[in-house]
């Protein structure tokens, strides 16, 4: 068994398909092909199953591709020990990214200053929902990601705080209110918005025994803010997610009682983390903190 076979194995089943690990990997597809049956007949189990064109992994498939990936970790965490005994000229950063706080607030800025520190590190960057990023950290396909805290299943380490707001279209009858509770909310069209933080909003209500009207989802921060402004719903977030707007096309109002967001990131095991990625939470620690 190689660690070259088992990386092939983890892009064939995260890309459901030989021929697209083929290309991605810059290689023939016999050989992804070949390397799949040679390890499929040492380990003497069906790794994955071919319909066609598409590819599943078996029962034993999906447990041992943990195990992989846990493996390919720790073989990309040896290498990037003995590249920071180079001075980490060289190695890879895998980051998972959630909603417009960390992707347009916080990543930006410490990107470009982990950049100018470690050039040699190649950065990969995997955007998608605040519940998605904790599932790739899980599944070990990033090294570090953006997290809603508290997060009890990683190592985390704390950025910001900011609180959870009310938003409503201009002229609705809460506008007249300087603070809005959950209950205050209930009966209005409600908007989700699946990116950010829908965890933390969905438990808000679930802990006070309400339940809002949703009526719409929205997997993008924008299409929740244009719903609200046209008058077709309410919907709370995170203020620190907020654009800037000259104009404002809504209205914004605290919860009460006061509901506090922080926003950290997070690792599976900070005493498996490579330099690299021990680098980028150092970076983005100090830059918050000053």
């Amino acid at each position: 068994m190689t660690l070259t076979q088992l990386e092939i194995f983890s892009l064939v089943a995260e890309l459901r398909g030989f021929t697209l690990a083929a290309h991605r990997l810059g290689i023939s597809q016999s050989a992804v092909s070949h390397a799949m049956k040679s390890l499929e007949q040492e380990l003497g189990v069906e790794l994955l199953r071919r319909h066609q064109s598409l590819v599943e992994l078996s029962d034993i498939g999906e447990q041992l591709l943990l195990r992989a990936r846990a493996m390919l970790g720790l073989a990309n965490t040896l290498r990037q020990e003995a590249a920071d005994a180079r001075g980490m000229k060289t190695g890879t950063l895998r980051i998972g990214s959630f909603g417009p706080t960390s992707s347009i607030k916080l990543l930006p800025t410490i990107l470009r200053h982990y950049r100018e520190a470690h050039p040699g590190i190649e950065v990969h960057i995997d955007e998608g929902p605040d519940r998605q990023v904790t599932q790739w950290l899980e599944e070990r396909r990033i090294d570090v990601g953006f997290v809603v805290l508290p997060e009890e299943r990683f190592d985390t380490f704390t950025l910001i705080e900011d609180q959870m707001v009310a938003l409503l279209p201009i002229g609705h009858p809460l506008a007249a209110r300087t603070a809005l509770t959950l209950k205050d909310l209930c009966d209005a069209p409600f908007v989700l918005t699946e990116a950010g933080s829908s965890e933390l909003v969905s438990r808000l209500f679930l802990a006070a025994r309400l339940q809002p009207n949703i009526r719409y989802r929205c997997s993008q921060l924008l299409s929740t803010l244009d719903t609200v402004s046209r008058g077709d719903g309410i919907t709370i977030v995170a203020e620190g997610s907020l654009p800037e707007e000259a104009t404002p096309r809504y209205v914004k109002r605290p919860l009460l009682p006061a509901v506090q967001r922080q926003v950290g990131v997070a690792v599976l095991d900070r005493r498996q983390a490579s330099p690299a990625t021990l680098a980028f939470i150092e970076l983005a620690t100090r830059m918050q903190h000053g």
